[in-house]
């Protein structure tokens, strides 16, 4: 009988790049307070570059091994990244399909509330208090009106970590979500405070359609933990010929 609780490799992939990137670094190019936008940020498509980085992650699980392929896919309900996940499953292909592909809530981008399609001279323009109190407060506990601190996302994540573990354990898990909830996601299973995830934050960005993987190792820890394997692999999109991007995305609130 084992122990293990948790799953045999779990996979964080950042969405393929949106038109929301895309119009996110026009707007900062530019030097323009908003971000020319329609959707809600839940409805925000892939770019046509982003389809194609989805493709050809596709590509690169569905070489893997049938013992090394995901068993499970959770996706954020924001269009992106379902779309992201989708096209990676296509890859994969019929004769070896996962056994769960769901939509968790819990995956969504961090809200950004009030601060939604503002670039920084934006927030600073028209929120000069809020620009100022994040600054001094910082990304991780700074909660704008209507939306999340990093620590609210956190708060979700762990509950979404509890199901993992309890559904999951010894599957092969893909999340195929955002920039954020991959940082975030790092902070839990590699036990960091605030200080080390800002300031892997502060080094780069998420690569669109990166992966981050861990793989459980059953010689750390009372009952084996999930080792931290590589992080923001771009190699498949190299491979197949797809330009590497990673804007963040629609918020353009400036690092700490």
């Amino acid at each position: 009988m084992t122990n293990q609780k948790w799953p045999e490799q779990i996979w964080l992939v950042r969405h393929g790049q949106s038109s929301g990137n895309v119009a996110r670094e026009v707007a900062e190019t530019g030097g323009f307070a908003i971000i020319d936008i329609a959707e809600r940020d839940i409805d925000v498509p892939l770019s046509e570059l982003g389809e194609q980085q989805a493709r050809a992650l596709g590509h690169w699980f569905g070489n893997l091994a049938p013992e090394h392929k995901p068993t499970v896919v959770l996706s954020s309900p924001y269009l992106r990244a379902r779309h992201t996940a989708q096209l990676i499953l296509e890859g994969i292909g019929d004769n070896d399909p996962p056994h769960t592909f769901i939509n968790d809530e819990r995956l969504r981008e961090k809200e950004f509330g009030i601060l939604d399609r503002l670039t920084q001279l934006g927030i600073a323009r028209h929120h000069p208090e809020l620009y100022e109190q994040r600054q001094h407060v910082g990304k991780f506990y700074f909660r704008p009106p209507g939306g999340e601190s990093w620590c609210d996302v956190i708060l979700r994540l762990r509950n979404a970590l509890d199901t993992i573990t309890r559904e999951y354990p010894g599957e092969r898990v893909l999340i195929v979500c955002h920039q954020v909830i991959v940082h975030c996601f790092r902070y839990l299973l590699e036990h960091m405070d605030e200080s080390k995830i800002l300031g892997i934050d502060r080094a780069s960005d998420v690569p669109n359609c990166s992966v981050t993987s861990y793989r459980y190792n059953p010689n750390i820890g009372k009952f084996g933990q999930l080792e931290l394997r590589m992080t923001n692999f771009v190699a498949p999109l190299l491979e197949a010929g797809a330009a590497i991007t990673d804007a963040p995305d629609k918020t353009g609130a400036p690092k700490p």
